[in-house]
């Protein structure tokens, strides 16, 4: 979904730390996005059970959750959409 470097294929003399750290190199901006997404969702929902469902099951926090995985497609499809018609 971001745009990453293209990533090497791990050398057998790398280390994991290097291997790592080259992922992260190439990925950062990816992660951090990833990052805010899902604390600003985990903490909106938890939020909104908190305070307007309070009085809901336990399951209706987990379908809150687990709504955020097409959120987050969604939110980032339509990001790359408005920027490819700019």
């Amino acid at each position: 979904m971001t745009d990453a470097e293209h990533i090497d294929d791990p050398d057998a003399n790398e280390s994991l730390t290097d291997r790592i750290r080259s992922h992260v190199k190439g990925n950062r901006t990816g992660m951090i996005q990833d990052l805010a997404f899902a604390v600003a969702w985990v903490t909106l929902v938890s939020l909104l059970y908190d305070f307007a469902f309070s009085a809901s099951p336990r399951w209706v926090l987990y379908m809150f959750m687990l709504a955020g995985i097409p959120a987050y497609f969604g939110f980032f499809i339509s990001l790359e959409m408005a920027k490819a018609q700019r």
